[in-house]
């Protein structure tokens, strides 16, 4: 047996090539690997590089129900070569394999990125025989013996972490025993096997409606974890499961069982994977969401929104609520002009003369709720200094839709012969040219008529596994529309470099790395409470990079009585939750009182200041991850000789909270001794200090809610 052994980035990797030329992933960890820590009878059978499987193959080893081990030919590929070079990003390794008596090839890649502990990976699969294959899966990653080191049971010491998410429940993480998921070990651990395993999914085109595309495994014996995302907007597939003594991690795009795709390779066709991003930490899960958060940098398109951080006010969130008309338009314009905004979005509704949800698809103004026509208003608010946006949701027509009721089916998904509806929808299929022909004319008009600057692109419905038109598989339909928008995406910004488009999908329900390679900001929710938002805010940068991470910050016109100072809080929480991040300004600003409109200002007004940090910052969490039930939530953000601290108060009885500040933050302050100041609504509102024995931030929390965001700095 030959080893191929890497170091590279903090990640120790060996590999294998068998006598029998079989290529083995041994080891991928933070930490060296001890051969003792291997199940030496599980070698022969275990431990595949590559897990594939092509239709009418036998899996003729202990495998036990759905779990996808001892696939077919990914238990018999053979190595050829690997290729080890380097480019803009860093180490680049391809691999190459090759099933003899199919013919079928795979060039597997591994980018690495300079300084970071994480790595991209995707395949390419090549039918290189003489007859038509049938490929129903394949995993980006597979690594077998994830719970190998350290000397306590597995269920003692692993724990993993999976972020659910939902419509107005967002990044929800909880944390998981593997006793609690009924993964008990009840056999001798180097046979341990069963048919249950793990397996979180997405099918459909909203790719988080109920997890992110991501998750955080921890060893708690040895403080080691292994982290991953999948970077695509569509279905998607992560599982956990045993096999021979070992515990492994599979992770990859749609698949038949999970997703219904499958892709037939006809001879010389290829087929390239997802890609997904798998990375290592010794220190813990902040440091694992920090390489997160550098990784996403380096993989999305470059692009001015995310080095300026412009201020959006945007006209729906407790608002007009997608009822807009100009006469309501104008004194939102210019309140949120007074309050330092720069972009001003009209939401839904501008293009309908009632109820807008079942007609959308020809984005043609409403005269009726614009006498003058739409350009009459945006051009007022750019004489007010702001660039105009407007919402778009470009993957659907209504069924009331004039449009929609004259075209063909195969501008649609179809199934049964039948096109597929949605809450009053159909659902565009991208891979038909005529559909990008149209939907660049409407944003090429937007922008050339109106002078748009911003589309806020919404997506309401999930059209379900896919279309049947032109596929070999509804998955497959559903995979290539969904790789056909994203470049339509990529035209939009060829041809309008300086256009900001908003990924939003009823919030947060397409928070993922497909989309947000390209698009520059996320709605994180559209959650309308702001005791709740805060917990949303405070987990947003596990999913987005702060500068994308778009929360809403609506402060409200109440009718019924309430204290003067309980609406000062509200005010200075909802701007809180949202100034280590990118505002999204909301609430009728127009009818606040001049205390709250001056606490708005100025809240925006310091969100100018630090925004250069934030764009290059990474996220920490005093009091770890936020829940629902928390009474207290915290956020920071840290860079080089600087940290920002937000804490929120939700509710409960205690006046005060301790926020320890971890090594990594002190270090990048690089003093003992640290200053604290809360900048924001400012120094004269809070009480707290560091207390440099305890490591920690201390602060007075004497109203019954109420939120601060302090900056810490060397005190030299």
């Amino acid at each position: 047996m030959q080893y191929i052994d890497i170091h590279e980035n903090q990640i120790y990797i060996r590999l294998a090539v068998t006598d029998s030329q079989d290529l083995k992933l041994l080891h991928f960890s933070a930490l060296p690997l001890h051969e003792e820590d291997l199940v030496k009878e599980a070698i022969p059978e275990g431990f595949p590089f590559l897990s594939m499987n092509l239709a009418g193959f036998d899996r003729p080893y202990e495998r036990h129900g759905n779990k996808f081990i001892v696939t077919a030919p990914g238990y018999r590929m053979k190595y050829l070569s690997h290729s080890d070079e380097r480019n803009e990003f860093g180490r680049l390794l391809t691999f190459h394999t090759k099933d003899e008596e199919t013919g079928v090839t795979a060039s597997s890649s591994w980018q690495f990125y300079d300084d970071l502990p994480v790595i991209r990976t995707w395949h390419t699969v090549t039918n290189n025989g003489h007859e038509t294959q049938t490929l129903d899966y394949i995993a980006n990653f597979h690594y077998e013996g994830i719970e190998k080191e350290g000397k306590l049971s597995r269920d003692e010491k692993l724990k993993v972490m999976i972020p659910h998410n939902g419509w107005q429940r967002e990044l929800n993480w909880k944390a998981y025993t593997f006793p609690e998921l009924g993964m008990e070990l009840v056999q001798e651990p180097s046979i341990q096997r069963s048919s249950n395993h793990l397996h979180i999914s997405n099918t459909g085109n909203w790719s988080a409606k109920e997890y992110l595309p991501m998750a955080y495994l921890e060893n708690t014996e040895v403080h080691t974890g292994l982290f991953w995302e999948i970077d695509h907007n569509g279905s998607w597939h992560w599982e956990i499961g045993d096999q021979n003594g070992h515990f492994y991690l599979a992770l990859g795009g749609p698949n038949e069982t999970y997703s219904h795709w499958f892709k037939d390779l006809k001879p010389g066709e290829s087929f390239t994977t997802v890609p997904a991003a798998v990375g290592v930490t010794g220190i813990g899960f902040d440091d694992a969401m920090g390489t997160l958060t550098d990784y996403r940098r380096k993989i999305r398109r470059k692009n001015q929104d995310n080095e300026k951080l412009p201020v959006i006010f945007n006209d729906y969130m407790n608002c007009l609520w997608g009822r807009p008309t100009a006469a309501e338009e104008y004194p939102l314009v210019d309140a949120a002009a007074e309050a330092g905004c720069e972009y001003f979005c009209i939401d839904a509704g501008w293009y309908a003369d009632g109820d807008w949800w079942d007609s959308v698809g020809e984005w043609e103004e409403s005269r009726k709720r614009f006498p003058e026509g739409v350009k009459k208003v945006t051009d007022y608010i750019r004489s007010k200094g702001l660039v105009p946006g407007v919402w778009l949701e470009p993957e659907v027509m209504g069924i009331r839709c004039d449009l929609a009721k004259k075209l063909p089916d195969d501008w649609f998904f179809v199934r049964h012969g039948k096109r597929v509806y949605d809450r009053s929808r159909f659902q565009l299929d991208y891979r038909n040219p005529a559909v990008r022909a149209h939907m660049d004319e409407v944003v090429d008009r937007l922008v050339s008529e109106y002078g748009v600057g911003y589309i806020k692109t919404d997506y309401n419905i999930e059209p379900g596994i896919g279309t049947e038109l032109s596929a070999d598989s509804v998955g497959e339909g559903m995979l290539e529309h969904e790789r056909a928008y994203i470049s339509w995406l990529d035209g939009l910004f060829k041809r309008h470099p300086e256009l900001i488009i908003e990924n939003c999908s009823s919030g947060g329900l397409r928070m993922d790395y497909g989309m947000l390679s390209r698009c520059s900001i996320q709605s994180t929710s559209d959650q309308e409470n702001y005791l709740q938002y805060a917990v949303i805010a405070a987990n947003a940068p596990t999913g987005v990079t702060p500068e994308q991470a778009a929360v809403w910050a609506y402060p409200m016109n109440h009718e019924e009585s309430i204290s003067p100072d309980a609406l000062r809080e509200e005010v200075i929480f909802n701007m809180v939750s949202a100034m280590l991040l990118r505002i999204h300004q909301s609430g009728h600003l127009a009818k606040l009182d001049e205390e709250r409109k001056a606490l708005v200002k100025q809240a925006l007004s310091v969100y100018k200041t630090i925004r250069p940090d934030i764009r290059v910052s990474r996220p920490f969490w005093p009091l770890g991850l936020a829940g629902y039930s928390d009474e207290i939530v915290s956020l920071g953000l840290f860079v080089e000789g600087k940290a920002y601290l937000a804490v929120w108060k939700r509710s409960g009885a205690a006046e005060s909270v301790t926020l320890p500040i971890s090594d990594a933050v002190r270090t990048a302050l690089d003093s003992e001794k640290i200053a604290l100041s809360c900048i924001y609504p400012g120094p004269e509102t809070a009480e707290a200090s560091y207390d440099p024995l305890e490591k920690a931030v201390k602060v007075a929390l004497p109203k019954p809610v109420m939120a601060r965001l302090f900056e810490l700095t060397p005190d030299r």
